[in-house]
């Protein structure tokens, strides 16, 4: 079975529904996960989730060290420019894993592996979109070319140390492998004949983020609005039967990234609570709804 790793940079305080995307952590034992925080170690974290404890300048002063750049942002958010050069900058963590990868906290994943079998992870890199990796989840293979692939955005150094977040991490990055998104998959392929990080990508829509500008799986652009996390599974009350690899539930807390047709709000916006599931019955599972998370109730929830 092939080795991954996710690598995730956080500081400040952890999200209310941060013990039950650790539970989701725990349902998927075969990878694991490494934090860079600020943050407290959560109490009764699972085993295949790693906290090293740094302090925000510390870590942008180790980041600075490594790609010899000035890295000094005022703003947390803008760790998501160097999600590029994570595994640069980690090596020593990622020694021995056939892959990692980036992602986001506010999500709560399914089964990764039903997705992610031997059979895909063969390709250089993974992501949940057809036509871009994703910031909220991108798996790499872990190779000295892929590693440094970064080094091909133009003016990289510039752009990471730039204070404003330049969206290196999906827009700029994504070009590396996948520079002619539009030409036929045939066609790309061949790219790979000249350039090794061109055309063995494995890019495929996932539908794992709500109210996105993108039809669902019915061809309508109304998108599941209940999920249910149960034993490691996610599933929804639209695709019965359908498992599903995260949810990205972003457009419901925040209207950031919202299409105005959705309207102006998100629709947890304005809750002063969102995780109603007490502590410690995480594992008997939950549901997620435009309300924030529940536990199950079988005659309901079933």
């Amino acid at each position: 079975m092939k080795r991954i790793v996710i690598l995730i940079p956080y500081f400040g305080r952890w999200p209310e529904w941060f013990p039950l995307y650790l539970e989701s952590c725990r349902a998927n034992p075969s990878i694991d996960w490494v934090f860079y925080s600020d943050c407290l170690v959560p109490a009764n974290a699972p085993p295949n989730v790693t906290f090293k404890s740094t302090s925000f300048a510390d870590y942008c002063r180790q980041v600075s060290h490594k790609l010899q750049i000035d890295f000094s942002p005022t703003e947390a958010y803008k760790l998501c420019d160097i999600r590029p050069a994570i595994g640069d900058i980690h090596a020593d963590d990622i020694e021995g894993y056939d892959y990692f990868g980036y992602g986001d906290i506010d999500v709560i994943y399914g089964d990764i592996r039903n997705f992610y079998t031997d059979e895909v992870l063969r390709y250089t890199c993974i992501s949940t979109h057809p036509n871009r990796l994703s910031g909220h989840f991108t798996l790499l293979k872990n190779t000295p070319l892929v590693r440094s692939a970064y080094r091909r955005m133009p003016q990289w150094r510039e752009l990471m140390a730039d204070k404003e977040y330049q969206r290196l991490d999906e827009a700029k990055f994504s070009k590396v492998f996948l520079r002619h998104k539009k030409h036929p998959q045939w066609l790309r392929r061949l790219y790979h004949l000249f350039d090794p990080l061109q055309g063995d990508g494995y890019f495929k829509e996932q539908y794992s983020t709500i109210l996105a500008p993108i039809a669902w799986l019915d061809g309508s652009m109304e998108h599941p609005q209940v999920w249910f996390w149960r034993d490691g599974k996610l599933t929804n009350n639209r695709d019965r039967g359908r498992e599903f690899l995260y949810l990205h539930f972003m457009n419901w807390k925040s209207a950031a990234w919202l299409k105005k047709f959705r309207g102006e709000k998100a629709a947890w916006q304005e809750l002063q609570v969102l995780n109603h599931v007490p502590d410690g019955e995480e594992r008997n599972g939950f549901r997620i709804d435009r309300e924030g998370f529940h536990p199950l109730q079988e005659k309901v929830d079933s």
